[in-house]
């Protein structure tokens, strides 16, 4: 099938390799031409604008957002309603909030899918966990790009109506950051018990059969052997946080106990103040680089 893509940041050139790579057509546009032309360079057809992109595409659009979330997601919405209609789809595959992802489908000419992506780059070669709401015709004539983008047909799901695939997204993100917390608190412990630890061997060991083994796990292992068992000058401050947020509330609102996404989230926004450094959020820190190579903060 035909794709168009807009948004040609790391996940957003993981969605048009994958696609190719599957034996898709994509047309490809992005606000820097560097990206558009990295995206031709593997075999997309590059477009100079968001017209161009429609232009290009058949009568019936496939068009996929990569886009930040927040006002970009609208921006790029507005440009494209002048060319799309009800038999055309869109898929946002940015963090949007749940409630926005509603929104949009109502304002939306064409069938919107709020797709929640998880797999950070290493989708590139593993593909991504797509969590994805909206209409369902919508969705099953997204299939073929579905498969290619995600890990096979396991790897998406339609999880129910417009912005169900952003919800499930978001509560999927705060449970990525208490299992976070939870390495990092096991790890400092063992930093700061009573053996001389070599902590990438103790990841490796648990990594292989033990019950909490683990894709995060894996990148414990990989920040021991990468930064050293003190993790260097790996600083104590853990960046993000918006989705942890929207999970603490609507937790609230649904009047459902979230202590452990909470005291996590409580944590990132700890790092963030001028104390002593805390190794279980250096850790957390790092691993953010691990699954999405985020930015490390270093000490100065």
């Amino acid at each position: 099938m035909e794709l168009g893509v807009i948004g040609l940041g790391r996940m957003g050139q993981i969605v048009v390799d994958r696609s190719l790579d599957a034996g898709h057509d994509v047309v490809a546009f992005d606000l820097s031409a560097e990206a558009t032309a990295e995206a031709a360079e593997a075999g997309a057809t590059a477009a100079d604008s968001v017209e161009d992109l429609c232009d290009r595409l058949g009568s019936e659009k496939r068009i996929w957002l990569m886009v930040p979330a927040g006002d970009p997601v609208d921006a790029t919405l507005d440009d494209l309603e002048p060319h799309v209609g009800e038999d055309d789809v869109i898929v946002d595959g940015g963090n949007s909030h749940f409630e926005a992802s509603v929104r949009r489908a109502g304002d939306t000419d064409a069938a919107y899918l709020d797709c929640g992506t998880s797999g950070g780059p290493a989708g590139a070669y593993l593909g991504f966990s797509l969590m994805v709401g909206g209409p369902e015709w919508a969705y099953e004539a997204m299939v073929p790009v579905f498969d290619a983008v995600a890990t096979g047909n396991a790897g998406h799901e339609r999880m129910g109506p417009s912005g169900s695939g952003h919800y499930v997204k978001m509560v999927h993100n705060g449970v990525e950051y208490a299992l976070m917390q939870a390495y990092g608190e096991g790890f400092e412990l063992l930093a700061n018990g009573r053996y001389d630890l070599d902590l990438e061997a103790v990841a490796r060991t648990w990594n292989n059969g033990a019950v909490i083994r683990s894709w995060l796990l894996e990148l414990c292992e990989e920040a021991f052997r990468e930064e050293g068992n003190d993790l260097g000058d790996v600083a104590d401050h853990v960046a993000g946080g918006s989705t942890g947020t929207w999970t603490v509330q609507e937790a609230l609102e649904q009047e459902t106990p979230v202590p452990l996404i909470y005291q996590a989230l409580a944590e990132r926004f700890g790092s963030r103040a001028p104390e002593e450094g805390r190794f279980a959020r250096r850790l957390a820190n790092r691993l953010r680089y691990g699954f999405g190579r985020h930015e490390v903060e270093r000490e100065e």
